[in-house]
């Protein structure tokens, strides 16, 4: 029997260095000449700039919705549907045509593998070794992932990230605070806990909680669930001994490529590395190399911001979710290292007819139909209770981070997500958030107590597409309360406030992140 979670994590304090914060010196973000290589951008005008800048400005009237505010994604935003389907609708602005890509990406994301050698070509190739048989059964009805419900310890759409202490490649070198690591040498970059007959998987994962109590205003109680991870039956020997883990739960799905359309240029306008301004919030654009444009990016995806773009997003979950090759990563045996030798040598999905296991034009498919997962309209813009939340939330400091407003680039090749006003309240900057939430474990540039501000459109409809989701990076927060009692580091001041807050203010402020 190996040792819990926290057992294995004092082990990983040897590498705590590693995940300090970063030095004094800020980078100079100018000098890396960081582009959208991804985007065919057309210029703004000047006269659309300074209607731009208008646009985004944070308000200060909360006595009525702002313009527009009903349509978080511009033209792209899809009607409420009732029922669990709610994240599942294509962008609003598609044609028809593109409807059918659509289609067929959907077919893609649901689609079930099969393990190698199988009657069904296309679909053999899973794993060896996986967390999941398809990208659906993760991302649950495209929506949040959920930790084990104690009725199957099998954490499906929960796996744990993994990596050990290296240096930096010598491609991030104009990086200077950017962190190096390397996979663990016997599991690679995340531990995957399912394997066909024959082949053994690399652990059993489980979760238990320890509760902590919250006193709040007006006599109002909460409890926290305080996670304690156990990774048991480990099939290919030891962890290394500074091997360093994060549980993560997939997110949602929805306004992907309105993300990856915002002009790089503006999110990192926002950045304030050394809290220049002293209001406490210092967000940091995270900085990746993309494999596929070869250059250094603007990190967006992924709850650390560890990925450029949505398509090499959506590679890298192929890889290591499911075990599926494609162009850009062609290895047939998915995340199996060198010491894993059965994997290696087991029956792939590559070959005789495929040179990879999903093919560059079906992955295209995957990528398209992740970027135009539509965003659902808002409720009850215009209801008291939600002004008053909205007021709150500016006035607790919470728009700090969660930026509300971005216009997309004009983009000559993708209409749908061209020039759109779009509220996704998310700065997409890491911020320290605390000793709770840490996880220890550096990706990029971000340290291990540094998180990706989350998107918070589609919020209030997260319950509706999976009961059983839950919110922040290991779905360890059962409700929107919960989960502002667990923000700390730069966002302490802000749930503080919260927590003091009259009770009609903090319900105020739920009911208007329920409307999201």
């Amino acid at each position: 029997m190996l040792p819990k979670w926290k057992t294995l994590a004092s082990s990983f304090l040897a590498a705590s260095t590693l995940v300090a914060a970063p030095p004094v010196a800020a980078l100079d973000l100018n000098s890396l000449q960081l582009s959208d290589p991804h985007l065919k951008t057309l210029p703004r005008t000047d006269a659309e700039t300074t209607r731009i800048n208008k646009v985004v400005a944070p308000t200060a009237d909360f006595s009525a919705p702002e313009a527009f505010e009903e349509n978080p994604a511009g033209a792209a935003t899809v009607r409420v549907r009732q029922g669990d389907e709610a994240f599942s609708q294509h962008s609003a602005n598609i044609s028809f045509e593109q409807e059918l890509e659509f289609k067929l990406g959907n077919g893609l994301f649901k689609k079930i593998w099969v393990f190698s050698p199988a009657s069904t070509l296309a679909s053999d190739g899973l794993g060896p070794l996986y967390n999941a048989r398809s990208c659906q059964r993760c991302h649950i009805k495209d929506g949040r992932g959920h930790p084990p419900n104690g009725l199957d310890d099998s954490a499906v759409s929960m796996f744990l990230r993994l990596s050990i202490p290296a240096k930096a490649p010598a491609e991030m070198a104009a990086v200077h605070d950017y962190i190096g690591t390397a996979p663990d040498p016997n599991y690679g970059n995340q531990l995957q806990d399912f394997s066909p007959p024959g082949i053994a998987p690399e652990y059993k994962f489980s979760v238990n909680y320890r509760d902590i109590p919250v006193d709040m205003s007006g006599d109002e109680t909460a409890t926290l669930r305080a996670p304690t991870y156990k990774a048991t039956s480990l099939g290919y020997g030891p962890l290394h001994e500074q091997a360093m883990l994060s549980p993560r739960v997939a997110p949602p799905m929805i306004g992907l490529g309105l993300i990856e359309a915002i002009p790089t240029s503006e999110i990192l306008a926002n950045a304030d590395e050394n809290d220049a301004d002293g209001d406490g919030i210092s967000g940091r654009p995270n900085l990746v190399w993309s494999k596929e444009f070869d250059q250094v990016m603007l990190g967006r995806f992924g709850l650390k911001a560890g990925q450029p773009t949505v398509h090499q997003q959506s590679v890298a979950a192929f890889l290591g979710d499911v075990g599926i090759s494609t162009p850009l990563y062609p290895a047939p045996w998915g995340e199996c290292t060198e010491a894993q030798t059965a994997c290696r040598d087991a029956r792939h999905g590559d070959g005789d007819v495929r040179v990879t296991e999903i093919d560059q034009p079906n992955m295209d498919l995957v990528t398209f139909y992740s970027r135009n997962l539509g965003v659902p309209a808002r409720r009850d813009t215009a209801d008291p209770q939600v002004l008053r939340g909205k007021q709150v939330f500016y006035d607790t400091g919470c728009s700090s981070c969660h930026t509300p407003k971005f216009v997309t680039h004009r983009l000559s090749d993708r209409p749908e997500q061209s020039f759109q006003l779009i509220w996704p309240y998310s700065d997409l900057l890491l911020h320290d958030m605390g000793d709770g939430l840490a996880d220890s474990r550096p990706e990029a540039r971000a340290t291990g107590r540094e998180w990706r501000t989350s998107p918070l459109w589609g919020l209030g409809l997260t319950k509706q597409v999976s009961d059983q989701a839950g919110y922040l990076h290991d779905g360890r927060a059962r409700t929107l309360t919960e989960a502002i009692l667990w923000h700390g580091g730069e966002a302490k001041p802000a749930r503080d406030t919260v927590v003091q807050l009259p009770s009609d203010d903090r319900a105020a402020l739920i009911r208007f992140l329920e409307s999201l």
